[in-house]
């Protein structure tokens, strides 16, 4: 994202003018959540400096070339490096109210973040069994795993959003939408840094920094870093053990043998380390541009990325007595370990002045494992065999390998026809091994159930050829585009392994230290096996218009598809692609001479064969991961952004987003809720979801931000600013399950205030979530109280810096 100051008239800009051109002004589509531009571009300097209420202008990449936001015919939201500085963002879940209709959470075991946008998205999208329907792409390259520059958003030109199908240019899995994140290049000729400092509560440490530092006449070099980590929000409580008689009759109770009875273990029970929602990221990248000639450019870098925080903890809605929301009694101890490695690279050369050839290359390795406490101590044992559910959730390895390459051919300059050709190709290397131990009681209890998910080779294999072409006929412009995709996926080698309860077999929960495929050890192989093979491929496209009522409004209207390959799942068993048409009308408009912008976008987006993914139950008491195509869902809504500089000192920004979703003929399963036995042969519980509002899809939804400047003495400055996100109620599943199952309308307010010396130091003091709202983000009741994972609680920090 690159800034200017383009040509404007100083207006007077009273709130009742404001107003007054707000209500008169017409549709637009592509929003900027950060300063947008006026489109009169030709000004002189000394003009543009002299007009502090101009918004400036913004580049988005939105169409793999640059281009004026409010030029590109596409619903974005851009976010620059000082909105995101501004707003302390630090993860995509810091981003998401800055955005209109985008939810993301960072769920449970695995710790990764999955996406919804326009109400539509997958929670299951955390591991290789589901893919997302919003794609994640660092300079331009998709991220399968949402790791590294996507955890930490470290030393970022700008975040790109995406609204809508992106398949033709994009390609995989931008099936609603996708995500495009810029790291700053490194630039010829100058030596330059910053470096930051911050403190919080929850014994809060941050440190983050970047040097440019040339190398020669045509090539530099650019390292940036970041550190960040907090204690866990997530107490331990203690457990206090029944009174030993107690025990001994829930047992005896229960139908078990006096001579068997077991007293409670309280060192079972986790009361010290550290505690879950911990965060303990570090991450570095070394980037190097080289150009030889003006003609040839080539950027690359190489990141590092590692993780050891601990997940986010699953706690009880309704507290037991005498604790507090922010505590659990947990018998299983938190841990990450997650390491990414990663290369990018792109090399542009300009063939001649009206020609530009790039290719884009990138791999990426991911290295993990992890615990989880699945039950959170829903319920107190009664005995160490009854009273409660003991399920842990462990990541024994996870090992992902990904790399793609994509060459574009493109046209330069103002043409009558602009076009660009492609041809795309990504594979991926996966392999796991997933452990549910279920106890009841405790892990001292007898075995409920229990097995392994061990993957050592599933395959990847994506193929795609594109083009798309606008005619520029003055005013007018019409854009059309095509993509072919054809996908391979591969199951290798890969089996569930279930506790098949052998009396000769001590009852132990499964670990890394047992080899379930070695017979003996108590577990039998799954019939059938993972083993399996898909293919499937489609044509997706794009047709558009626009029209340029002048130099500061415009209006298009534009039909895409979306499409999502289907895969396999446990057994071998496939599932169907996914495909969606989008309708989408819009404009965006720039008042009072560049002061204003008001930007809408409306659409509706028709799904069919719409992957629905969740943990089950199968009749022989097995557990699997199974996908499913519903019918299909509708969703359709309006979005609406407004950026002002009310006066040179004076900045509003306001966002809303009105959404309806309604799905198609779907029976769910999950055993992650507790559901009715399900007349579907092959399925144990199940509801009839049909008809049912999408997850993370509020009805409305509003974000408004201000802030204003003190000039003090010497040039420095001293910045107030206000965040507010509002809400209304939406539910955190398919299965629309009543108040538990639902987060009910909120306000979450955060404040910042920035002193700015004016020797390129500053300090920024901030409070996030000022009235402590708990927000949930997922839920269940599987194993009896609902539970849910939440936002974090109210935090307080300081960060201070220097630009040298």
């Amino acid at each position: 994202m690159k800034s200017s100051f383009p040509k404007g008239r100083s207006l007077s800009a009273t709130p009742i003018r404001l107003a007054v051109v707000a209500l008169v002004a017409g549709m637009g589509s592509a929003h900027a959540q950060t300063d947008t531009a006026t489109q009169n571009q030709n000004a002189p300097a000394q003009q543009q400096s002299a007009n502090s209420t101009v918004i400036p202008e913004v580049v988005v990449t939105a169409t793999k070339r640059s281009t004026s936001l409010q030029r590109t015919p596409v619903a974005i939201t851009a976010l620059n490096a000082a909105a995101l500085e501004d707003a302390h963002v630090q993860t995509i879940l810091d981003a998401v109210n800055l955005v209109p209709s985008f939810q993301a959470t960072g769920q449970g075991d695995h710790g990764v973040i999955t996406m919804t946008l326009r109400g539509i998205g997958n929670d299951s999208a955390k591991t290789e069994y589901a893919d997302p329907e919003v794609a994640m792409f660092v300079d331009g390259i998709y991220t399968p795993r949402p790791e590294g520059a996507t955890a930490l958003l470290f030393d970022l030109d700008a975040i790109e959003v995406l609204r809508g199908p992106q398949g033709t240019l994009w390609g995989r899995n931008s099936t609603v939408g996708a995500v495009n994140m810029q790291t700053v290049k490194p630039v010829l000729g100058k030596t330059s840094g910053s470096a930051e400092m911050g403190l919080g509560d929850y014994r809060r440490f941050g440190a983050r920094g970047a040097f440019n530092v040339p190398l020669s006449d045509n090539s530099a070099m650019r390292v940036a870093f970041v550190h960040e980590q907090h204690d866990g929000y997530t107490d331990y409580q203690t457990f206090t053990a029944p009174s030993l008689a107690s025990q001994r009759a829930a047992w005896a109770a229960s139908g078990g043998n006096p001579a068997a009875f077991q007293p409670l273990n309280p060192n079972l029970f986790v009361n010290s380390g550290p505690k879950y929602n911990a965060q303990d990221q570090t991450a570095v990248r070394l980037s190097f541009l080289y150009q030889p000639t003006p003609a040839l450019r080539w950027n690359i870098s190489y990141e590092r990325y590692a993780d050891r925080g601990t997940p986010s903890m699953n706690l009880l809605q309704t507290p037991r007595a005498g604790t507090d929301l922010w505590s659990t009694l947990s018998d299983v101890a938190p841990s990450v370990r997650r390491d990414v490695d990663s290369v990018r690279s792109r090399l542009e050369y300009n063939i001649d002045p009206s020609m530009q050839l790039t290719y884009v290359a990138g791999w990426s390795r991911f290295d993990g494992e992890g615990t989880f406490d699945q039950d959170g101590g829903a319920t107190i044992p009664t005995s160490f065999a009854t009273g409660a559910t003991y399920q842990a959730d462990n990541t024994v390895n996870a090992h992902y390998t990904n790399y793609s390459h994509e060459v574009q051919l493109q046209s330069l300059g103002e043409r009558e026809l602009d076009w660009q050709l492609g041809v795309y190709y990504a594979a991926e290397n996966n392999a796991m091994r997933f452990d549910i131990p279920i106890f009841n009681g405790t892990q001292q209890g007898t075995v409920g159930w229990q097995g392994s998910f061990i993957q050592p080779k599933e395959t990847v294999d994506s193929r795609a050829a594109f083009g798309q072409a606008t005619w520029n006929m003055g005013a007018a412009h019409l854009t059309a585009g095509a993509r072919y995709t054809r996908d391979e996926r591969k199951n290798i080698g890969g089996n569930g392994y279930t506790w098949n309860y052998d009396a000769t077999v001590p009852q132990v929960p499964l670990s890394s230290h047992i080899d379930p495929r070695i017979p003996g050890q108590g577990y039998n192989p799954s019939v059938p096996s993972n083993d399996g093979r898909y293919t499937g491929s489609k044509w997706t496209g794009l047709l558009r218009a626009s029209y340029d009522i002048d130099l500061n409004n415009m209006v298009y209207a534009s039909i895409s598809t979306g499409y999502k390959s289907g895969g396999l799942q446990d057994g071998g068993r496939p599932y169907g692609d996914e495909t969606l048409r989008n309708y989408e009308i819009g404009s965006k408009s720039t008042f009072l001479g560049g002061a204003l912008r008001w930007n809408n976008a409306l659409y509706y987006e028709d799904f069919k064969d719409f992957q629905f993914s969740a943990p089950v139950t199968n009749p022989d008491g097995s557990h699997t991961l199974a996908t499913n195509n519903a019918d299909g869902a509708k969703v359709y809504g309006l979005e609406s952004e407004l950026a002002a500089r009310l006066t040179p000192e004076d900045r509003l920004q306001l966002s809303f987003a009105w959404t309806h979703t309604k799905l198609g003929t779907l029976f769910g399963g999950s055993n992650d809720y507790t559901l009715p036995a399900c007349s579907i042969p092959g399925v144990t519980t199940c509801l009839d979801v049909t008809g049912h509002e999408m997850p993370h899809a509020p009805r409305f939804s509003a974000q408004v931000m201000y802030q204003h400047v003190f000039n003090l003495a010497d040039g420095a400055q001293l910045t107030p600013r206000i965040s507010t996100h509002y809400e209304t109620a939406s539910w955190l599943s398919v299965f629309n399950l009543g108040d538990g199952d639902r987060q009910k309308a909120y306000t979450r307010t955060d404040l910042g205030l920035r002193y700015q010396a004016s020797k390129a130091w500053w300090a920024d003091v901030f409070v996030r979530n000022v009235s402590n709202t708990n927000v949930k983000t997922s839920a269940m009741n599987s194993f009896g109280p609902w539970m849910a994972q939440y936002l974090p609680p109210r935090t307080v920090g300081i960060n201070a810096g220097i630009e040298f």
